[in-house]
């Protein structure tokens, strides 16, 4: 008996985690974010229902081509709850990516979703590494109609191994995913993580550190 009750409470406490992990789930039909309100929750405070219009729950422009002249050579249009108010409490969200010939969208996190892409135009070469000490990194290449999925929290990329542009669409399992972008975080952040931290960290010389500070 003492084993059925703890094989049970320990069911219920992983069925508990998997809930807590993902975005809360909707209490009434929406809750359409109100950003302009100062009230701080775990996520953005609700609109009146009364004043809720269709406009809230539509985005217009992923149709429209990103500007890929950077030094990465692609571009990312969000539809998150900030550009789709309706999304709030609904735990999806949206990314059309754009990618000039060998473009790379840099290896990046989601703190807060898994995401599956579908090429639409293109070929693209995507991986994900997995959690250390194994750090496996496990790689594709895929077509145009291709679909892939990036785990939660993993470190993943996407690079253009076409002859022309590429064009992929992204859905994440939270309205408000985040992105770490590994490089920008570790070599970017303010104030920077001390030189010798680096050093240490990537068995490189303080010289090489100093340089990607100063680009990033």
């Amino acid at each position: 008996m003492a084993f059925y009750i703890f094989f049970f409470g320990l069911v219920l406490s992983f069925s508990l985690s998997v809930v807590i992990a993902s975005d809360h789930s909707p209490l009434q039909d929406f809750c359409v974010a109100d950003t302009r309100s100062r009230v701080l929750v775990n996520g953005l405070a609700c609109k009146d229902p009364k004043t809720v219009e269709a406009a809230d729950f539509s985005f217009c422009g992923l149709h429209l081509e990103g500007n890929t002249s950077n030094p990465i050579g692609s571009s990312v249009t969000p539809v998150t709850v900030f550009q789709l108010p309706g999304l709030n409490t609904l735990g999806i969200s949206l990314v059309r990516i754009d990618y000039a010939p060998s473009g790379v969208n840099p290896p990046h996190t989601h703190p807060r979703a898994s995401e599956i892409i579908t090429v639409l135009e293109g070929s693209l070469e995507v991986g994900f590494v997995t959690s250390s000490p194994e750090n496996r990194h496990i790689t594709k290449v895929l077509q145009k109609g291709d679909v892939f999925v990036f785990p939660i929290g993993l470190v993943h990329y996407q690079r253009n191994v076409g002859s022309g542009h590429a064009v992929a669409i992204v859905a994440l399992s939270s309205q408000n995913p985040g992105v770490v972008i590994i490089a920008s975080a570790v070599f970017g952040s303010k104030p920077s993580i001390a030189n010798d931290i680096l050093v240490k960290a990537f068995h490189v010389d303080k010289g090489v550190i100093n340089y990607l500070h100063s680009i990033f």
